[in-house]
């Protein structure tokens, strides 16, 4: 017993059964001021309190009488020294989802913009800082007067939806979830790909110093059993960051235990979908929310 403490020491809070046993959403949710008015909705900066970090972030509101389902669209790898709020290229599909009738918020992660924090190590390794910022900000979304609270959507881009693989296997609350051109549930996988793809020449990252025996612990894909969100899952086959394939056994994957899933390819797509192909890849997403939020 002894080796095993001395082997998950300072470890513990990134396995998936701590961050299901903690408790999420303390501080205040604030409306900071109003960015946009458009025709179908009011976009807001709006921040919250995340284990006592300030985080920031946008909210689309649509016009009309709540409450409103909810969709929260988690960005993909931007530099965090280049980060600005709204960010364009995930922008535009809050922006589709709120004309759909969602209420949209957007959240920059700590260590994005304005929001306080740091981006690498620590708490953050394999990224469970950011998912830990979406699960207060589910907390927090919980309590406003205008989401219906059971109703609750991710829809996660690249690393965004490697977020949300990890939030979809913690909170009960997650009824559907998309997943875009997204990094793997296995972080064996994910940290391979960053080493050789996103990376290529640094032999070592902040994560090779937590013992690989509890990688699985830490890894949202030995957890998928348990899930209760349906999934839709959507890549490009040209996508030369992260490989279409991961899409595939994902999928497949969750057919055989059982799970709501679907899966769309795009023959001609990179890993971000363009023209003709984002335009179809949004009418499937707001059809899909529609279907299991509504």
């Amino acid at each position: 017993m002894l080796a095993q403490a001395q082997s998950t020491s300072g470890y513990e809070g990134l396995f998936v059964e701590r961050l299901r046993e903690r408790s999420y959403g303390e501080g205040e949710f604030r409306v900071e001021r109003v960015l946009n008015v458009t025709r179908a909705f009011t976009r807001t900066l709006i921040s919250f309190e995340s284990d006592g970090l300030r985080v920031y972030g946008f909210m689309n509101t649509p016009r009309g009488v709540g409450p409103f389902s909810v969709v929260l669209v988690l960005h993909g790898y931007v530099n965090p020294s280049t980060y600005r709020t709204p960010y364009g290229y995930t922008q535009r599909y809050a922006d589709a989802l709120a004309r759909e009738g969602f209420l949209v918020i957007h959240p920059d992660y700590r260590g994005h913009g304005l929001s306080e924090g740091e981006t690498v190590g620590g708490n953050n390794l394999f990224r469970v800082g950011y998912a830990v910022d979406v699960l207060n900000l589910i907390a927090h979304v919980k309590r406003l007067p205008n989401a219906r609270t059971g109703a609750i959507g991710l829809f996660g881009h690249s690393m965004g939806g490697g977020i949300a693989q990890r939030v979809m296997v913690i909170s009960p609350d997650v009824r559907a979830v998309v997943l875009y051109g997204s990094m793997n549930g296995d972080e064996r996988l994910n940290v391979d790909r960053i080493r050789t793809v996103f990376r290529p020449g640094v032999p070592d990252l902040p994560e090779d110093a937590v013992p690989l025996e509890l990688w699985d612990r830490i890894s949202p894909a030995t957890y998928f059993d348990q899930i209760t969100a349906a999934v839709e899952i959507h890549h490009g086959v040209r996508d030369v960051q992260v490989p279409v394939e991961w899409s595939r056994a994902l999928h497949r994957r969750l057919l055989a235990l059982n799970k709501v899933s679907a899966l769309y390819e795009y023959p001609r797509g990179g890993h971000t979908l363009r023209g003709a192909d984002e335009a179809l890849m949004m009418r499937r997403v707001a059809a899909f929310f529609n279907r299991h939020l509504r």
